[in-house]
């Protein structure tokens, strides 16, 4: 019963063959190979658009040097103040960027709103002594597991454009989010006003890679050079490719997605029904976030469960109030069976 992280499973057995697969003869190295240009040519069509794509093996460097493209040292990044940027990066977009400066901003689930980020904005009154206002930054699906719907996302990307600032879309559960929206990639993305988007693949079943994808390509102009000088870029980058490839092959990855997702809300289900549990955000994508008493933490721990207790936060829902409470993180993968889910909500009843 781990529910710590969907980075706590492996490998969808696909990606695994993959890598077997390409591990067939010499290639071209740093991406030069023919499977790179392969998936360069297969996000174009997922998305429907011209893009640049970039493997890297870490979200954090995806975020990180997506970003780094948009904002100077004396820029800002709007975010949501429980973003994954701002409180688990360890300063990572402000080491790649030379200084910049992240502006945490509060929400309901997580989100930012275009109402919240007007507001913000027109708090930057001090001229050359505040940064310069160069981008925003929406995690989908959120740090609390909610999706920002098609508008919400539209609505914000138009904020952006208004204010001449670029939309950076933090994707590590891409898949998760669009498979609860039902939509498109370009619909999620380009079409609602994000220039770049970090596309997770580690936490849906892959192994050892991400991608940074530009529907603004001029934001790729020497990204080759930023990716080597921040360490990302992989030697043997066919690897990383062929990942990526396999994730996308047959729809595994909604597939992934879809179970995730699945599982995510019966487990949800199940604890609303077990007394004195309640939700901290509505279950959307494959996270569930609840405040625990102390008897049905207790129990759990007693049964084995793994899980994280999680920093509360007022703003974006009800939060431990009684002693011994704890507000639990639970998070579901690609490989998350039934009968855990059951076990679990049943030691939690």
């Amino acid at each position: 019963m781990n529910f710590a992280s969907d980075n706590a499973y492996g490998v969808s057995p696909e990606i695994i063959d993959a890598l077997v697969q390409v591990n067939e003869g010499a290639s071209s190295s740093y991406g030069g190979d023919e499977i790179t240009a392969q998936l360069g040519e297969e996000m174009c069509k997922l998305f429907e658009t011209d893009v640049a794509v970039f493997p890297v093996p870490s979200g954090t460097g995806a975020n990180a040097l997506a970003l780094s493209t948009m904002v100077p040292s004396f820029g800002a990044v709007l975010c949501h103040e429980e973003a994954h940027i701002n409180v688990d990066e360890c300063g990572a977009v402000e080491l790649y960027s030379g200084g910049c400066k992240l502006i945490g901003l509060p929400g309901a689930g997580a989100q930012l709103t275009a109402e919240g980020l007007k507001a913000r904005l027109a708090g930057f009154v001090r001229g050359d002594h505040d940064p310069r206002r160069c981008a925003v930054s929406i995690t989908q699906a959120s740090e609390l597991g909610t999706v920002y719907s098609l508008a919400e996302i539209g609505a914000i990307g138009a904020v952006c454009k208004e204010h001449g600032m670029k939309l950076h879309l933090d994707g590590a559960r891409f898949a998760n989010a669009l498979v609860s929206l039902d939509c498109t990639p370009a619909e999620m993305t380009w079409k609602a006003g994000v220039d770049a988007v970090s596309f997770g693949v580690s936490k849906n079943g892959g192994m050892i890679t991400d991608a940074v994808v530009f529907f603004d390509t001029s934001l790729a102009e020497d990204f080759d050079r930023r990716r080597l000088q921040g360490g990302q870029l992989i030697a043997k980058g066919r690897y990383a490719s062929a990942q990526i490839l396999a994730y996308l092959k047959d729809d595994l990855w909604l597939h992934n997605a879809r179970h995730a997702n699945a599982m995510a809300q019966k487990l949800s289900s199940g604890l609303e029904g077990v007394e004195g549990v309640r939700l901290h955000a509505p279950t959307q994508a494959n996270e569930v976030f609840a405040v625990l008493p102390a008897s049905v933490h207790g129990a759990l721990q007693e049964a084995g469960a793994v899980y994280h207790c999680w920093p509360p936060n007022p703003n974006s829902g009800p939060v431990p109030s009684e002693p011994g409470e704890v507000l639990a993180r639970l998070v579901t993968s690609f490989a998350a069976s039934e009968e855990d889910v059951d076990r679990f909500v049943t030691a939690a009843g």
